[in-house]
C-alpha cells in the first residue's frame, strides 16, 4: 500500500530567499524584537504611497508604478533616511483618507503622495510631501517633462525630499543620485514595464518582465540598470527549479557582466551580483559578502536585509537569519515578504507559536488571502490541529489559482484519510486547470497517481504515473542538475512499483542537493529517500532518517510545508507501514520539543 507521496512538491520550488554571527547577534540585541515591539518613529522616515495614474489610457498604470519604484530606489541610497518598501505600501490607495493612521502602521513620520499623467510624449508628475504627525505640507512640486527628458525626475524628487527632511547626503550619495539611467525614452518605457511585471505574483509575470528588460537593453545597450534587473530576473527563474537549464544560467551571467562593465560599483549591479552568487552559483559565502556591501551602500533598503537573512538561512545560521528578518521588520513592519520569511524560518525551527503570531500579522495586512491562510493551515497541520487547519482551507477547490493553497488542501485530505475527495479534486485539476509550467502539471499528475494508489486504484495509479514518468525523463535529460526533477521522478517510479529506479533517482536528488551545501533544503531529499524506502517495505533506514530529521531544522516541501513533526508522523497514512515498530513509536513519543537554536 503506501505509494502515497509528494503532497507539496511545488512548495519546494517556491520557498523562496550575513554578516558574521557576532554582527548579527549585535543587531538582534540593539534592535527591538520585531515580533512584539515597534521601533520608535524618526523624523527622517518616509513612505511613498502608490502613485495615481491620471492618464486617459489606463494601460499606462505601469508608468506610475515605475516612477514610484524608481523614487524608492533613489531614496534607499540615502543613509540618513528610513524608507519603507513598495511591498509594504502597495496595498494602500494613492490618496487615502487617514494619513496619520497609515503612517502609524508603517512606522514613519512622513508620507509622499503622487500622481502621473502620460499623454503622447508628455509626462506630468505631481508630488507632495506631508508630515503625517502634524498634518502639515512640507513640500509639493509639479514636473512637466517630455519623455526624452523624464529620466532624472526620480533623482530630483529624492534630493528635494532629503532637503525637506534635513537629511545629509554624502558625496558618494550625491554622485549616485546624479546618474541618469538612460537617454532612450523607449528603453526606459520598456524598463518600467518590466518593473511592473516583476512586482506581480502571477506565475508567468517574471517571464514577461524578462521580455521587457531584454527589449530595454536592445534599445539601449548601455542601460546598466536594465542589465542588472535582467540578470536578477533570469537568476530568479533559474533558482525556481522549473527552468534550471544552461541557457537561463548563461543569460543571467551575460546580463550581469554587461551591467558590471557599465556600472560595476552601483548598488543595483552589486545587488544583481549577490543574487547571481546566491541563486545561480549557490556560493552563500560570496553572496553574504556582496549583500553586506550593498547594505552599506543602501542602508534603507529592506530587500537587502531580506537577502542577508535568506543566505544565512541557507547556511544554517538560524540566529543570524532571524536577526536580519527582525531588523528588516523594525525598518519595514508591514513588509509581507519579510513577515513571510520570518514566519517560515520559525516554522523551520518548529517554533510554531512564533510562526502563528507572524501568520496573524500577515493576515491582518491581507485578510482572507488564500496563500497566507494555507501557510497558517500548514503550521496547524504540523501541530496536529486538523480542525483549525480545515477552517482555513474551506474555500480551496480544484480551480484555485494559488498552487500552495491547493497542495496544502491535499495534505489536509491525506491527513484526514479522505482519499476519494483528494482523487476527485486532483482529477478535476488535471483535466481543467491551466498550469503555468509543464513541471507543475506533471507534479499534479504524480500526486494523483500516488493518491489513487492510496485509494486502492492500482491500475489508475500506474497509468497516471507512466505518463508523468515519460515527461519527467525528458525533463531530466534537459536539466540533469535539477534535484527537484530527480525527486519527482523517483516518486513517479515508486508509484509504478519500480524500486531500483525510484531509489536511484532519490539518491541522485540527495547527491545534487548536498552538492549545493544548502542547509535549508538538503534534508528534504533525505525525506524523499525515507519515503521511497518505506514504500518498498524497509523500516530500519527510514526510521533512522526520520529520527534525525525530527531534530533537524529544514524547509519541508515534499510531504508537508513544514519539517516533519511527531504529530504528522502520527496522522499521515504514508507512515502506516512503520506503525507498531517500537523504534518508530518511541521516536514519535520522544521527539516532541521544538528544535533549539544553536
Amino acid at each position: 500500500a503506501g505509494a502515497a507521496v509528494l503532497i507539496c512538491l511545488i512548495g519546494l520550488g517556491t520557498w523562496y530567499f550575513a554578516k558574521s554571527k557576532v554582527r548579527a547577534k549585535a543587531v538582534a540585541t540593539a534592535a527591538p524584537n520585531a515580533l512584539t515591539q515597534a521601533a520608535p518613529i524618526t523624523e527622517k522616515s518616509i513612505a511613498v504611497l502608490p502613485f495615481e495614474n491620471l492618464s486617459e489610457d489606463k494601460a499606462n498604470a505601469y508608468f506610475a508604478d515605475g516612477i514610484q519604484e524608481e523614487i524608492l530606489t533613489q531614496l534607499a541610497k540615502i543613509a540618513d533616511l528610513k524608507v519603507i518598501s513598495r511591498t509594504s505600501t502597495q496595498r494602500y490607495q494613492s490618496k487615502p483618507g487617514n494619513l496619520s493612521e497609515i503612517a502609524r502602521q508603517l512606522g514613519v513620520a512622513n508620507i509622499l503622495e503622487g500622481s502621473v499623467q502620460k499623454a503622447a510624449d508628455q509626462v506630468r508628475v505631481n508630488v507632495q510631501l506631508l508630515n503625517a504627525q502634524t498634518d502639515s505640507h512640507l513640500w509639493a512640486e509639479t514636473y512637466d517633462r517630455k519623455l526624452t527628458d523624464i529620466f532624472g525626475v526620480e533623482s530630483e524628487i529624492a534630493k528635494r525630499i532629503a532637503e525637506s527632511l534635513q537629511a545629509k547626503l554624502t558625496d558618494r550619495e550625491q554622485q549616485a543620485l546624479a546618474v541618469k539611467p538612460t537617454n532612450n525614452p523607449e528603453a526606459y518605457d520598456a524598463y518600467l514595464r518590466g518593473l511592473a511585471f516583476e512586482a506581480r505574483s502571477e506565475a508567468d509575470a517574471l517571464g514577461k518582465a524578462i521580455d521587457f528588460y531584454e527589449r530595454a537593453v536592445q534599445l539601449d545597450p548601455n542601460f546598466a540598470l536594465a542589465w542588472a534587473r535582467l540578470s536578477r530576473a533570469d537568476a530568479n527563474l533559474y533558482f525556481r527549479r522549473t527552468d534550471r537549464i544552461a541557457a537561463r544560467r548563461d543569460a543571467a551571467k551575460g546580463a550581469l557582466e554587461n551591467a558590471q562593465k557599465l556600472q560595476p560599483n552601483s548598488p543595483e549591479t552589486q545587488l544583481a551580483l549577490g543574487y547571481y552568487q546566491y541563486w545561480v552559483l549557490r556560493d552563500y559565502g560570496l553572496a553574504k559578502t556582496t549583500f553586506g556591501r550593498v547594505n552599506k551602500m543602501s542602508p534603507g533598503n529592506s530587500e537587502v536585509l531580506r537577502a542577508l537573512g535568506a543566505v544565512a538561512r541557507r547556511e544554517g545560521n538560524w540566529e543570524d537569519s532571524i536577526a536580519y528578518y527582525e531588523q528588516g521588520l523594525t525598518v519595514d513592519p508591514r513588509n509581507l515578504e519579510l513577515l513571510s520569511d520570518a514566519r517560515f524560518t520559525y516554522a523551520v525551527l518548529r517554533q510554531f507559536p512564533a510562526a502563528l503570531k507572524l501568520s496573524d500579522r500577515e493576515l491582518d495586512i491581507l485578510p482572507g488571502d488564500p496563500n497566507l491562510m494555507a501557510d497558517k493551515a500548514g503550521v496547524y497541520q504540523a501541530q496536529g490541529n486538523l480542525q483549525e487547519a480545515a477552517k482555513l482551507l474551506v474555500g480551496v477547490n480544484a480551480q484555485s489559482s494559488i498552487e500552495n493553497a491547493f497542495y496544502v488542501k491535499m495534505i489536509q485530505l491525506r491527513l484526514e484519510r479522505n482519499h476519494s475527495e483528494a482523487v476527485r479534486l486532483l482529477q478535476a485539476r488535471q483535466a481543467q486547470f491551466h498550469f503555468a509550467t509543464e513541471i507543475e502539471r506533471i507534479v499534479n499528475q504524480v500526486l494523483l497517481a500516488s493518491t489513487q494508489r492510496l485509494a486502492g486504484d492500482t491500475a489508475g495509479a500506474k497509468a497516471a504515473a507512466q505518463q508523468a514518468r515519460d515527461t519527467l525523463e525528458a525533463l531530466g535529460k534537459n536539466q540533469p542538475d535539477n534535484a527537484y526533477v530527480a525527486g519527482v521522478l523517483s516518486l513517479a517510479n515508486a508509484a509504478l512499483g519500480e524500486k531500483d529506479l525510484a531509489l536511484k533517482e532519490a539518491e541522485r536528488a540527495m547527491m545534487l542537493s548536498s552538492s549545493a551545501k544548502d542547509r535549508l533544503n538538503e534534508p528534504t531529499t533525505e525525506e524523499v529517500l525515507a519515503l521511497i524506502q518505506t514504500i518498498f517495505g524497509e523500516s530500519s533506514r527510514p526510521i533512522s532518517t526520520l529520527a534525525r530529521l525530527l531534530q533537524t531544522p529544514y524547509g519541508g516541501g515534499w510531504l508537508y510545508i513544514t519539517p516533519v513533526t511527531p504529530a504528522l508522523l502520527r496522522l499521515d497514512p504514508f507512515w502506516d507501514p512503520l506503525r507498531g515498530d517500537p523504534r518508530f513509536e518511541k521516536l514519535v513519543e520522544e521527539a516532541k520539543q521544538p528544535v533549539a537554536l544553536k
